[in-house]
């Protein structure tokens, strides 16, 4: 992510109100139970902080990132009201030192800025940072949600298959890889019928 996509997320979250809501992803919410008690979970991208404050409510040890500082001050306000601790990081992804086996599980919501090299990226960091055991929980748009434009980018390359998906982590065991289309209201950034897909990894042991 260049300096361009900073000031183009500072300028999204400069706002008063949250643009996705303060409230967790349907996602997270319906399928937190995977992640065990206490964990170490990472959020990469996380904005304005609505999934990394439901883990920290739900007792995890969560560390967040964000490449906007705007996101990110929102972010520790809306953990401040929650009463959480969680630890922001404001981080560009791209050429980022991803953490060695470091987290029990990640949960990556709607990171689709990423064209697909930096994509790629991501999703070997994402893998690396998970210790043998743990979990990567993935939500995003599929390109049929270039109907319903309600939400997410416009460029299909950076939208999800199942395909996509499972040759990206074929190496690990797919708990759970689904394409569907649901109504959601998180705030006015993803509200309406969407297209979208889910996937729960887990890492090998040893």
């Amino acid at each position: 992510m260049a300096s361009g996509d900073e000031d183009f997320w500072n300028g999204r979250f400069a706002s008063a109100s949250y643009v996705f809501g303060t409230r967790p992803a349907a996602f997270l919410a319906d399928n937190a139970d995977h992640i065990p008690p206490r964990s170490r979970v990472l959020v990469p991208a996380d904005g304005e902080g609505r999934n990394s404050v439901f883990l920290a409510e739900m007792g995890h040890r969560v560390v967040a990132t964000d490449i906007a500082e705007q996101g990110i001050a929102k972010a520790r306000k809306l953990a401040e009201a929650r009463r959480v601790s969680v630890e922001f990081r404001q981080v560009d992804l791209q050429g980022w030192q991803w953490p060695d086996a470091e987290f029990h599980a990640v949960v990556a919501v709607f990171i689709q800025f990423a064209p697909p090299a930096l994509r790629d990226e991501i999703f070997a960091g994402m893998k690396r940072a998970v210790r043998p055991g743990g979990v990567v929980l993935l939500h995003g748009y599929t390109p049929k949600q270039l109907e319903y434009r309600t939400g997410g980018p416009q460029a299909v390359e950076q939208l999800y298959t199942e395909k996509l998906l499972q040759d990206a982590f074929a190496d690990w065991e797919l708990v759970r890889l689904e394409a569907y289309e649901r109504e959601l209201d998180e705030g006015e950034g993803h509200k309406g019928c969407s297209a979208i897909i889910d996937m729960i990894a887990r890492r090998p042991e040893g």
